[in-house]
């Protein structure tokens, strides 16, 4: 088993926002960027499933039960985000929310999940109710549950 440098990660590309917002928020450890166009904002990296390296992606997100809420939306696009093919492969993550920075596991949310997230989130965004109708894929809510750090 390959072990993952999550530390180093690939970041978005040069010269689009993603890559600013993400040498925003790592550069003041979560004190900018957090909060970014009227909503909140987490720093996913993801293992990819090609390369088996880590790649960290920028997302708006929500909360519920005591886990963290992302939209794999890619804007309405008939294809899911590449972060999202990622852990479906490998659902192990890294997220930074604000300071914070925790190892969790991803999963879809389940239909009734959905249901009961898609206002949650749509009320953090609510260009994601324009994205579903875009596309003929229903985009899916991944619920990310944070694993605890170990005692020691």
């Amino acid at each position: 088993m390959t072990t993952i440098d999550w530390d180093h990660p690939t970041d978005p590309k040069p010269g689009s926002w993603q890559l600013d917002h993400v040498k925003l928020y790592v550069g003041s450890n979560g004190a900018e960027g957090q909060h970014w166009n009227g909503t909140q904002t987490l720093l996913l990296t993801t293992v990819g499933r090609k390369s088996g390296k880590p790649v960290r992606t920028p997302l708006i997100y929500g909360e519920a039960d005591g886990a963290y809420l992302i939209v794999a939306s890619k804007g309405g696009d008939p294809e899911h985000p590449l972060w999202y093919r990622n852990l479906q492969e490998h659902p192990e993550v890294r997220i930074q929310v604000g300071p914070t920075v925790l190892q969790g596991t991803a999963r879809t949310a389940t239909a009734e999940e959905r249901a009961a997230y898609w206002p949650v989130m749509v009320g953090h965004w609510s260009a994601y109710d324009e994205y579903q109708t875009k596309t003929d894929r229903e985009i899916p809510i991944v619920v990310i549950d944070p694993i605890p750090a170990p005692e020691g």
